[in-house]
């Protein structure tokens, strides 16, 4: 494997025996859309760099119905995390929005870049505090914060200053949507309709597009 191939910065920075040890026990592996991704018997023994395409990881409660998107994974995404750390099983349930690759390598190998490697490990760890502090937020926003807050800050967090578009989110379903923000559909329909009619937000063929970022940094501050 070329340490570019995969246009993933984490192979740019590291050292040529991790490049190595993918090339001898990494294996590329698909994800089909709307199927499952990882299972936890997976992620027990492997640990995935994502390649391209978007899987949601989330919770389902199958009493209530009710489901809470945690994180969708993209390119340059690591997963799973929390079981390379303790070695216990994650129960969580993983679905690509489309069709996915990842690389995925023996738990064990990335265990010793870790332990081996210092930029490596720089890397890692830098990667956990961003999923610790987003984790964080959203157990915040959830608490704290209406569903229009919380909406307004999902689409600004996603939206790309240099492309001036959305990233990840821009074309998902509204139930999709309702997940991220731990509401339901029709509460993100209705405040799609608000934004809309207040000349903040767009939809065209089902995607949305940002059309006055200054009007939603707005109503964040007067929140």
């Amino acid at each position: 494997m070329d340490r570019q191939e995969y246009n993933i910065e984490l192979f740019s920075a590291v050292p040529n025996f991790v490049i190595d040890d993918i090339n001898r026990y990494g294996k590329i592996v698909e994800y089909y859309k709307n199927m499952p991704a990882m299972s936890s018997d997976d992620t027990m023994r492997y640990f995935y760099f994502i390649i391209e395409g978007r899987i949601k990881v989330y919770q389902f409660n199958f009493e209530t119905s009710k489901e809470q998107t945690i994180k969708i994974l993209s390119r340059g995404d690591m997963f799973d995390v929390i079981v390379l750390m303790d070695e216990k099983p994650h129960e969580v349930v993983t679905e690509a929005y489309e069709d996915s690759k990842a690389l995925q390598v023996p738990l064990d190998i990335v265990r010793e870049w870790i332990n081996q490697n210092s930029e490596f490990r720089k890397i890692f760890f830098r990667y956990v505090a961003n999923e610790m502090r987003n984790l964080e937020e959203l157990a915040t926003d959830l608490s704290l914060l209406d569903t229009s807050t919380r909406f307004i800050k999902l689409l600004l967090k996603h939206f790309d200053p240099q492309t001036a578009k959305l990233r990840l989110i821009h074309d998902l379903p509204h139930e999709e949507l309702a997940s991220l923000i731990g509401t339901v559909r029709h509460v993100v329909n209705r405040h799609i309709q608000e934004l809309k009619k207040e000349g903040s937000l767009e939809v065209e063929r089902k995607k949305l597009k940002l059309t006055n970022i200054a009007n939603l940094l707005d109503r964040l501050q007067l929140k």
